[in-house]
């Protein structure tokens, strides 16, 4: 059988018996792996539980394979019995860690059934400790010592004793057999040395006495040459300090020069303090004149911004009149684009306004923070002259005491100086910013001046449109009159063309609907202005020797373009040099009906309607002069099954409404 050992130590172990209270003992584990051979090859593990200051204190654990795996399935082990050993070794020494601690995480627990450990089995316990209960990791049952097993331990602790007794002897022999050599060759060893020390010391007392006479000796002629140094010395230093104080009289003329220079500009510097106060109170006032012109133009687009709703207003309500007027709703509705178009550019030209007002804002508050820290730098640049000032009172008074200190005083009047240089460059970079914004300020101004002429033209322009809006509304009212009276002048005709079977429907508006032909084909309506030349045609041909000439009904759609318009002309023409000749100024002249670059067109109406309405009011007028007998209309044929084609001028709007 060989054992072999894998750990022994001395534990902290709690005790507990039934019905008594825990106490430590300091308890030792001895753990060992026994091999045997014969007849099988096995291992156990030998667990031995001792007590260093107990002997008959003995518990005994052997474990077997077979053992182990009841112990396994008992208590839910994860490992094997080879890895069983290390694993318990690894608990015991996280034990020996916390043991020194108040609140140990591992603990080991001894417990017995009885209230003392007398010869009962007891279980070794490994608990775990957390806050919500104690865990146990293994629990093994450890039986007591018999006597023999008592015996042979104690037997085989007297024998380690006894070797250990042994060993110790033996060490205790060499230690004084080397002390004792040791001992002589000491006392050899000091017996020379004092030998050597009584040759020494007598050598020393002779060397002694002989440095002593030579240093006599030396000292005396050592006194003789500090005194001639001294006098030489003394010499020098009154010629240096003749020499010093010429220096300091020219230092002291030279400083003095230094100050009223100091003083000079001290005083240029404070006349530039004020004049920049000054400029910086001139900027202010002209900043808040700048903020006054802005509100006023803020007003003026109020204003202005009333003012078009107002316009709106009224467009809507001539937008009334136009659902009845139909070419009044396109010149109105273009007019209404034209309006926003001018609205839409002032809302932008106001904007830009407003966008330069802000960034002149922000550049005047920067201009004003840059010389809040010019007024800050000039009053420190005041302080350190002040400094300046007291130190060199100071350098005066140090100047007749030491040198040293006047070299002092010479490195930092050459620093100030560096420091007032630098103080005068800033001061003049500083005066030329302020220059650049003065004249950046002069910029802004001109531009805010080319925005208020921008508004005056836009108000001019908007004032213009109103002048052709009431002109347009003139031509439109003077337009209606001729129409009504064309009217009235046609109803007085409706009894000669009633026995045609032609009837001309009067619309509520005054103005004649359009007529249409079932007999010819023709389904489609047909224009009032080509009902109203129709009826003018026969009057034509009845007085074809008169000098009112009307425009006739085309038939035939093959006619040229060049004949249409040449009739138009003359029927114009014709209509003027009447109206010339009669000496009558009616309606309106022709300058009205004239294009103007200026003027917004009317669209919705082309330029044949407007002839041909301009030349239908002139014949109406004419036939009022003239007097014609009405006259039947014509019939047209029942076999005519083509579409009737009217002039290019009116079949154009014969399908859509004027």
């Amino acid at each position: 059988m060989a054992a072999e050992r894998i750990f022994d130590r001395a534990l902290w172990v709690r005790v507990r018996g039934c019905g008594c209270e825990e106490r430590r003992l300091n308890i030792r584990v001895n753990i060992e792996l026994l091999s045997i051979s014969n007849p099988v090859h096995k291992k156990d593990l030998a667990v031995r539980l001792t007590d260093d200051t107990d002997p008959f204190f003995l518990y005994n654990l052997v474990i077997s394979e077979e053992d182990f795996q009841s112990l396994k399935s008992q208590q839910g082990l994860l490992v094997d019995f080879s890895a069983f050993p290390q694993k318990f070794i690894d608990l015991l020494q996280q034990c020996i860690q916390e043991q020194n601690k108040d609140i140990p995480r591992f603990l080991l627990q001894l417990v017995s059934s009885a209230p003392a450990l007398d010869h009962t089995p007891v279980s070794l316990n490994v608990v775990e400790t957390n806050p919500f209960k104690h865990l146990t990791h293994l629990s093994l049952k450890f039986l007591p010592g018999t006597d023999a097993e008592i015996k042979k331990f104690l037997a085989n602790c007297l024998k380690c004793l006894k070797e250990d007794k042994m060993m110790l002897e033996e060490r205790l022999k060499k230690t004084e057999e080397d002390l004792t050599r040791q001992l002589s060759y000491t006392q050899q060893s000091l017996s020379e040395k004092s030998r050597e020390l009584d040759k020494l010391k007598n050598e020393w007392t002779s060397y002694t006495t002989a440095l002593s006479s030579k240093h006599s000796q030396e000292l005396t002629s050592e006194k003789e040459r500090a005194l001639q140094a001294q006098t030489q010395y003394q010499q020098q230093h009154e010629q240096q300090k003749k020499e010093l104080e010429n220096l300091h009289q020219k230092s002291i003329q030279q400083l003095q020069n230094r100050l009223s220079e100091l003083e000079v500009i001290n005083k240029d510097l404070t006349e530039r303090r004020y004049k920049g106060d000054s400029t910086v109170r001139e900027l202010k006032a002209k900043l808040s004149g700048l903020e006054d012109e802005c509100q006023r133009a803020k007003q003026e687009v109020l204003s202005l911004r009333r003012e078009n709703t107002t316009l709106d207003a009224e467009c809507h309500e001539k937008e009334k009149l136009i659902n009845q007027l139909q070419t009044r709703v396109a010149v109105l509705e273009q007019e209404i684009k034209d309006k926003d178009q001018l609205v839409t550019r002032t809302k932008e030209v106001l904007d830009a306004t407003q966008e330069q007002k802000v960034i002149l804002e922000e550049s005047t508050e920067e201009k004003q923070r840059h010389i809040e820290k010019l007024e800050t730098t000039i009053k420190s640049l005041s302080a350190e002259l002040l400094k300046a000032n007291e130190i060199i009172k100071k350098l005066q008074g140090d100047l007749k005491t030491l040198m040293s200190k006047l070299k002092l005083k010479n490195t930092v009047t050459i620093q100030q100086e560096k420091l007032l240089a630098e103080k005068e460059e800033k001061l003049q970079k500083e005066q030329r910013e302020s220059q650049e914004m003065g004249q950046s300020l002069q910029m802004k101004e001109q531009e805010v001046c080319k925005l208020q002429e921008q508004l005056e033209s836009t108000i001019q322009k908007l004032e213009e449109s109103k002048q052709l809006l009431k002109t347009n509304e003139n031509v439109i009212s003077w337009l209606n009159r001729q129409l009504s009276e064309v009217q009235m002048a046609k109803k007085l005709d409706t009894p000669a063309s009633a026995h045609a079977g032609g009837r001309a429907a009067v619309s509520p508006l005054g103005m004649p609907d359009r007529p249409s032909f079932h007999s010819s084909g023709v389904s489609h309506a047909i224009s009032p202005l080509y009902a109203f030349q129709n009826y003018l045609e026969p009057t034509q041909s009845k007085n074809g020797n008169s000098q009112c000439p009307v425009p006739k009904v085309q038939l035939n759609s093959q006619l040229s373009k060049l004949s249409r318009c040449s009739d138009a002309h003359r029927v114009s023409a014709a209509g003027h040099t009447a109206n010339k000749e009669n000496g009558d100024q009616l309606g309106l002249e022709l300058k009205y009906f004239k294009k103007k670059d200026d003027s917004i067109p009317l669209r919705g109406l082309s330029q044949n309607t407007l002839n041909s309405v301009s030349c239908a009011v002139l014949q109406s007028t004419r036939d009022r002069t003239c007097q014609p007998k009405p006259r039947r209309p014509q019939k047209l044929p029942e076999h005519q099954s083509q579409p009737i084609f009217l002039d290019h001028r009116q079949a154009s709007y014969s399908k859509s409404p004027l």
